[in-house]
């Protein structure tokens, strides 16, 4: 039986980020990032850009240090301190962080 080629980053050296987003009807789902857009600075980037639609939560992992972990929260926090650089927030970030910061 052939073998599906392994989703794991092959020759990835930083930490890589992945989101849940919310599509109401259709349910939720990670989305799909190229690996070169995975890290965080990109990540809230493309949030801030308003790229995701409802996102509800974040993992980060290092599989050549083996670990992952829920980020959801750090995120946030780093997005809130951000608002007072940009004239226009995002709903989606903004509803991101009010529903993150109360867990």
């Amino acid at each position: 039986m052939p073998r599906s080629p392994s989703i794991v980053p092959q020759q990835v050296d930083h930490d890589t980020y992945l989101v849940l987003n919310d599509f109401g009807r259709l349910g939720r789902a990670w989305c799909e990032t190229e690996e070169e857009g995975s890290d965080r600075k990109t990540l809230i980037r493309r949030l801030l850009d308003d790229q995701y639609s409802h996102p509800v939560r974040i993992v980060a992992f290092n599989t050549s240090e083996g670990w992952s972990r829920d980020v959801t929260t750090d995120i946030a926090d780093e997005l809130r301190r951000r608002f007072v650089e940009y004239d226009e927030v995002p709903s989606s970030v903004r509803q991101f962080v009010e529903t993150a910061m109360r867990h």
